[in-house]
């Protein structure tokens, strides 16, 4: 896949069917709109056309101080885009030039004259444009003048305890209320964390129970303090897990948190290595125990309750 980051100055050669969103989560209604622009390249059998993203970074929600965590990092939206087969990502600048662009010099100039796009997908709330004035009725009518197919993709609606639309709000509310089964649904994958393996304090292997650890980026949106089971890939192998998320209040007053699995069945050195953590269930809420002790006496018996 390539990526065209950090810059502005950009000419795309190959004509392109292009979608344009936020893609916070990748969750499938996300993934409905890349169905639309990879089948794409297939109906146009006469023309190659480069399945292509168009997203900003940092996201305008961001930008504009609204939203202080995302679902997805840059590198975990980088992954996803990569294994849904996607030809060309584009992380453009969002700065107050690019805020202050009209919405049809925005399709003008980015959009046709440097991403030359046949096919535009987007969802029936897309926003672009000089205070959100472009939407799905402003992309259709550039659409029919300039002889380039538009589609406009609906909201999903799936049933949970209620029903409900997919979108990244309701999946973050998911996931700070630690309902991973539900947020699995919604994104279609369990929701997952990535990071390098660093050094911890030791204290797992200490207690008997060596753990790997991740410190997630500062925007990462992390589920609520707990014990969660998960499945964690390292080097393309998958092991099954337990991992807290939180502080370690029995061991440290430090308020950073932290990422850490102990990973069932492996001994080994993966420091240094990538990890992508998904959490599949929470168990419990993260507690202090008066001893270590009790917290070896607890961690033994959550290693076995929930022993894949």
């Amino acid at each position: 896949m390539e990526i065209i980051s950090d810059t502005k100055d950009f000419y795309i050669s190959s004509p392109t069917a292009v979608a344009i969103g936020k893609f916070d989560g990748v969750h499938i209604g996300h993934q409905k709109l890349l169905l639309e622009i990879t089948g794409a390249r297939e109906e146009n059998s006469g023309e190659d056309l480069k399945s292509c993203v168009f997203t900003f970074d940092p996201a305008p929600g961001v930008f504009f101080g609204k939203e202080k965590s995302l679902l997805t990092t840059r590198k975990e939206k980088r992954i996803l885009f990569e294994r849904k087969g996607i030809d060309i990502l584009i992380e453009f600048p969002f700065d107050k030039d690019t805020a202050d662009t009209e919405p049809v010099p925005f399709l003008e100039e980015l959009i046709s004259g440097r991403i030359g796009a046949r096919v535009i997908a987007a969802g029936r709330d897309v926003s672009f444009g000089k205070k959100g004035a472009g939407n799905a009725d402003v992309l259709k009518k550039y659409g029919e003048e300039n002889d380039i197919a538009v589609r406009v993709i609906d909201k999903i609606t799936i049933e949970l305890d209620r029903e409900y639309e997919v979108s990244s709000t309701i999946v973050r509310q998911m996931i700070s209320e630690a309902r991973m089964e539900d947020a699995e649904k919604l994104l279609g994958i369990p929701y997952f964390i990535y990071g390098n393996i660093v050094h911890g304090n030791h204290m797992g292997k200490t207690l008997g129970f060596p753990t790997i650890n991740i410190l997630p980026d500062e925007d990462k949106l992390l589920p609520p303090n707990g014990v969660y089971t998960s499945d964690v890939y390292i080097d393309g192998r998958k092991y099954h897990g337990l991992t807290n998320i939180g502080c370690k209040p029995t061991i440290s007053d430090h308020e950073v948190k932290g990422v850490e699995t102990y990973l069932y069945d492996f001994d080994g050195d993966v420091y240094g290595r990538d990890a992508e953590v998904y959490l599949k269930h929470f168990c419990r809420p993260e507690s202090r125990f008066d001893s270590l002790d009790a917290l070896k006496e607890r961690l033994a018996a959550d290693i076995e309750a929930y022993r894949p």
